[in-house]
């Protein structure tokens, strides 16, 4: 059943996009988290564009329906094996050795 409830649709699918958009955008977080730490409180003036690029590239990413069908396959997945199996599997994140 590949329905979604309301919930999926508005909250559980985006969730998933958020969290593979900054995996997808990590040079850019990392940037603009680079500049944060450098500028301490006057990031908000000297980051202006790092933080662009990074709301660019997340954008780019939220607004695309191909990234979206992705994401809800990812997640209509996710929840197959739940139902079948009664264990929430957590999501593997890609970690970098910086």
């Amino acid at each position: 059943n590949s329905k979604l409830r309301h919930v999926e649709k508005d909250v559980l699918v985006p969730q998933i996009m958020r969290e593979r958009a900054k995996e997808l955008c990590s040079d850019k977080v990392q940037a603009f988290t680079k500049c944060c730490q450098e500028s301490g409180l006057l990031m908000v003036v000297k980051c202006r564009q790092e933080n662009a690029a990074l709301k660019d590239c997340l954008v780019g990413y939220y607004s695309d329906p191909s990234f979206y069908e992705e994401c809800k396959t990812e997640y209509l997945k996710q929840r197959e094996e739940y139902r079948a199996t009664g264990i929430k599997k957590k999501r593997q994140t890609l970690t970098s050795n910086v």
